[in-house]
């Protein structure tokens, strides 16, 4: 067997989905899968595409008006890439492997937030990388000093971003992008930017992506999985400049070959026509937020306000439970499943991870359960 594979977990995010059908009558706020339908123009172009026998592999790199739209789609948005620079992947987590497998040689130093996305630790361990945590703040933004600590005392190759976050709802701020783009000019380091959230945003975006003097420096890992409901669909992508995309596009190619055309045409017609379906989606995305978040303080959780994604990140610590009991009893007590904050981090002991991608009476009765079964614990456990 590989030890670097058998030295990871599994995700803590699918192993307390897949409890809830063990407990009867549970409730799910664990999995990141928006329950908006797939705007009706995507699924006519899939149609089509099956009808006119459009089912053949694309190229490696994907449809090239595909590239091209997605290429106009970024420009929008103060990023810069041409479709020579844009690769289509299944989705964004074969795009980020393709991208980890291009740049890693074992033991090369892979700096990821100690509170992240938990693909990227167990990608750089598969690799035989070295995971190096940078702190985050308490409002879950980059630690900024923690940062330049390591680059001064481990010499990294790579830096990793994911913003807006999975799991915290935290988003890139000016002024953090401004500190960023002074460690990426004045250092070596490779900068990953995972942007598969960054539709799904309620105040301004930023993105280091934007920043033309580090395009050198930086590779751009997104998708349609949220933006368009195209969970299953498997699609995603790679931006970067042609010394990163050759060596990514080899592992891409060796792996996948091409994503799935019909699901192609589909993300082809979203950019097209279903980008009015973004401003409805945040719309409810923040009302469910903000309601979330006000349900939460008023049971005295301690918990920083979601400024994009559909995640919240409150901390359990007062409760003096770890986050797998926490997560356990209000599970099998409560009939309520969220994800332990562990699953995300060494950093993410003592917080859970609640997702609000579901509607607002599911919500409502998630919340409720969880309020009267903090009630019940409080006099148990006093």
């Amino acid at each position: 067997m590989n030890v670097n594979v058998e030295s990871i977990a599994i995700s803590g995010i699918r192993r307390f989905f897949n409890k809830v059908a063990e407990v009867p009558g549970a409730l799910s706020l664990t999995i990141g899968e928006p329950d908006f339908p797939v705007p009706q123009e995507i699924k006519n172009a899939m149609i089509e595409a099956i009808k006119n026998d459009k089912t053949k592999y694309t190229s490696n790199m994907g449809l090239d008006e595909l590239r091209k739209e997605l290429s106009n789609y970024l420009a929008k948005k103060d990023i810069h890439y041409s479709m020579e620079e844009i690769c289509i992947t299944v989705g964004g987590s074969e795009g980020l492997f393709s991208v980890f497998n291009a740049l890693i040689n074992p033991g090369d130093g892979v700096i990821i937030p100690s509170i992240a996305y938990p693909a990227y630790e167990s990608i750089v361990k598969v690799l035989g990388g070295r995971v190096l945590n940078c702190e985050v703040n308490g409002d879950f933004t980059l630690n900024i000093e923690s940062i330049s600590r390591i680059i001064k005392e481990h010499n990294p190759k790579v830096l990793v971003l994911s913003y807006p976050s999975n799991p915290t709802g935290a988003v890139l701020s000016n002024s953090d992008m401004e500190a960023l783009y002074e460690i990426g000019k004045n250092s070596d380091l490779t900068i990953i930017s995972d942007e598969m959230y960054s539709a799904l945003i309620f105040d301004e975006y930023y993105s280091l992506a934007q920043v033309k003097e580090l395009k050198d420096k930086i590779i751009l890992v997104g998708g349609f999985s949220k933006m368009f409901s195209m969970t299953g669909l498997r699609i995603g992508y790679v931006c970067a400049v042609d010394v990163y995309m050759k060596q990514i596009l080899k592992v891409h190619q060796y792996n996948v070959s091409c994503a799935p055309s019909i699901a192609q045409f589909g993300a082809l017609e979203g950019l097209r026509k279903s980008l009015y379906h973004l401003d409805s989606v945040n719309k409810e995305l923040k009302k469910r937020a903000d309601y979330v978040y006000k349900r939460l303080q008023g049971m005295g959780f301690e918990v920083a306000e979601p400024m994009g994604a559909f995640y919240i990140f409150p901390s359990i610590k007062k409760f003096n439970l770890c986050s797998e009991e926490f997560c356990e009893r209000l599970l099998k007590e409560a009939k309520v499943a969220v994800v332990p904050g562990n699953a995300f981090g060494r950093a993410g002991e003592g917080y859970i991870r609640i997702s609000y991608c579901y509607g607002m009476e599911v919500l409502k009765q998630g919340m409720d359960r969880i309020e009267k079964w903090l009630s019940k614990i409080k006099i148990c456990d006093n």
